[in-house]
């Protein structure tokens, strides 16, 4: 057997570094995708899972009350002969709180109950910091979601969108049948609902609408709102859940709203109960015995592409360290961290902050009046590294019972949850919050608390080692610390001030240069063939923007080293990316990913850097040649 060549480096920088590992690398049979973030992840689970298996066995290695309730979610999730003694029962009076409503005047009048524990609603509310006064929390209004991952997958010409479609109607039927309902019941109840759900395909937001953050905020004043339905109470929705009046509250998707009385009146409430009640058994069948979790799973089976389920204790595992996230992530960082490295990459962090800070000084195209007031966001952003100092109070009022029923004890932390989220109306906002935990792998930016984070899990090779050199250290980690403070500048985040409000801080003329070159960003992803499709450039302009800032960033860096390898920067940007998906989780993502493929973002930013032509002799013979008015340089 003839061993395939590996690919040139100027032609192919992503298969030069990763083609014999994208040829043998197997995906894991309870997984849709491997490679660099994926292997990482894989590899906390397995850690964390051994922790699990030894606490749950002898409670007494435990120091902490809330790490003990993790420990006993993941013992009765784990325990399917209780569960099995459980099977349906658990799930039933709920169901028949749906079954029970007769008209969309009883949905009307149990509004607020309804979405207070958790059931499907055809319009609902959460409590945010106002986009516009990050101190204070105010009222987001919301619409439905669809079945199926997004709008895309209901056109007609989308085989794989009604083959999903179908298997979720399918698997619904099954799991009516399995609390009681017979066949043809459970047949007409999937239709209706279906049919509901298609009546939301034209209202809802596309990913593409939904990638444009800034949209979700449009204020309108309450007395107005309330009169948006001639069938629901909106005022008791909102009244009974936050017990008070707001003076105005934010409609994430307008459209929606002015559609409110096509979707929702008495002709639909049939088909309305209906996706009350599939969409209420598929979202907890998981949560309730082995054989629902088994059934419940053909469809997300189907959905990722991963060829089988999670078996039983890894299921327990990931069921208990997301619920208790915070409780595990800084057990994980302090356990498999440490001070020491929060310190070191902390400093890594603030390095890359004064190159940024440098690099707008000597901006080009900004005028002096935004390059201040972007050095005045630079200097506020927080630093958030390997895991909070402080766990949230929420954590402490969480209870697990191993006698009950595993869907009891989790409706229950649910309603916890639920009524915390709904009290924080009445707080201030709360800025030391984290938007991941130690244990998860990535990082991130929140514009509305202008912070950055990178939890624990993500601080190891290949992205950070001491084993690797700064110019691999800086092509890894160093390219995603400055991706995530490249996301305040991006298209959303640029929209927001130090304080993380809504709050225009440009001349007109620099904003309009910054549109331009955000639109070339789009233009030079827009239309590019992969995996049998084309990514759409709007959708995933964001990503690229942080993505070619974070890289241009980290080679100004890298360059200020000694011992500085050019070669070795990119070959380890390169490594990072090694991506190797299932065909469904490929199509999914370029629907509602607002990240391109891992190989393009490997590639494509290199190609927009002058260094990298230089370092591997790329010319215009080549398949690495962009020809230089094309590369995208904006931070």
């Amino acid at each position: 057997m003839v061993e395939a060549k590996p690919a040139d480096f100027k032609d192919n920088l992503y298969l030069a570094v990763n083609g014999a590992w994208q040829e043998n690398a197997k995906i894991p049979s309870d997984k849709s995708r491997t490679g660099g973030f994926s292997d990482l992840d894989e590899g906390v689970e397995k850690t964390l899972m051994e922790d699990f298996h030894e606490f749950a066995n002898d409670e007494k290695k435990i120091d902490d009350d809330r790490l003990l309730q993790a420990v006993k979610l993941y013992r009765l999730a784990n325990n399917v002969d209780h569960l099995s003694k459980f099977h349906q029962q658990p799930i039933l009076k709920d169901i028949q709180r749906i079954s029970d409503l007769e008209s969309l005047k009883d949905i009307s009048e149990n509004i607020a109950d309804l979405s207070k524990d958790g059931f499907p609603l055809p319009i609902d509310i959460g409590v945010e910091a106002d986009m516009k006064d990050t101190s204070k929390n105010v009222v987001y209004v919301q619409g439905a979601g669809l079945i199926l991952p997004d709008k895309s997958y209901y056109d007609e010409k989308n085989e794989s969108g009604k083959q999903l479609l179908a298997k979720y109607g399918e698997v619904a039927g099954r799991l009516l049948s399995m609390i009681g309902y017979k066949l043809e019941d459970a047949k007409e109840i999937v239709e209706k609902a279906l049919a509901f759900d298609r009546s939301l395909v034209p209202i809802v937001k596309s990913s593409e609408e939904w990638a444009d953050y800034t949209k979700v905020y449009n204020p309108m004043n309450f007395t107005e709102f309330i009169t948006k339905s001639t069938q629901l109470d909106l005022k008791s929705l909102v009244v009974d859940l936050i017990n008070d009046t707001p003076e105005k509250v934010i409609i994430e998707e307008p459209r929606y709203l002015e559609n409110l009385n096509k979707l929702v009146n008495d002709d639909t409430f049939e088909n309305i109960k209906a996706w009350m009640m599939v969409k209420f058994l598929t979202g907890n069948a998981s949560i309730l015995d082995e054989e629902f979790r088994q059934t419940i799973g053909e469809y997300q089976l189907a959905k990722s592409g991963a060829k089988e389920l999670q078996n039983r204790t890894k299921y327990a595992y990931n069921l208990a360290a997301g619920i208790f996230s915070e409780v595990v992530g800084v057990y994980y960082g302090k356990n498999y961290f440490g001070e020491n490295a929060k310190d070191d990459v902390r400093g890594m962090v603030k390095k890359m902050i004064s190159i940024y800070e440098q690099r707008l000084s000597e901006n080009t195209w900004l005028s002096e009046d935004t390059k201040k007031k972007a050095i005045v966001k630079l200097d506020k952003i927080v630093i958030k590294v390997g895991y909070p100092d402080k766990i949230d109070d929420i954590y402490s009022k969480f209870e697990i019972d191993e006698n009950d029923s595993l869907y009891d004890n989790i409706s229950k932390i649910r309603r916890i949850a639920t009524q915390d989220s709904l009290d924080q109306y009445h707080k201030a906002v709360d800025r030391t919050k984290w938007l991941m935990p130690g244990h998860m792998v990535n990082a991130c930016y929140d514009p509305s608390r202008n912070d950055i984070t990178f939890p624990a899990a993500i601080l190891q090779a290949p992205f950070y080692s001491l084993k690797q050199t700064n110019s691999q250290n800086f092509g890894g980690i160093g390219a995603v610390i400055a991706h995530e403070i490249s996301h305040a500048f991006d298209n959303n985040g640029s929209q927001f001030d130090e304080y993380g409000n809504m709050n225009n801080w440009w001349t007109k003329e620099d904003y309009a240069k910054f549109k331009k070159l955000t639109q070339s960003m789009i233009d030079e992803f827009d239309g590019i063939p992969y995996a049998g499709s084309k990514v759409n450039g709007t959708l995933v302009v964001s990503e690229n923007v942080a993505d070619v800032g974070g890289l241009r960033c980290a080679l100004e860096a890298a360059k200020q080293d000694a011992d500085f390898d050019v070669k070795a920067f990119f070959t380890n940007w390169a490594m990072v990316w090694r991506n190797k998906s299932t065909k469904q989780l490929t199509e999914m993502f370029l629907s509602i990913d607002v990240h391109s493929p891992a190989p393009l973002r490997a590639n494509v930013m290199a190609q927009n850097m002058d260094e990298f032509y230089d370092a591997f002799g790329v010319t215009e013979k080549d398949g690495m040649w962009l020809d230089q008015d094309k590369r995208v340089n904006i931070w």
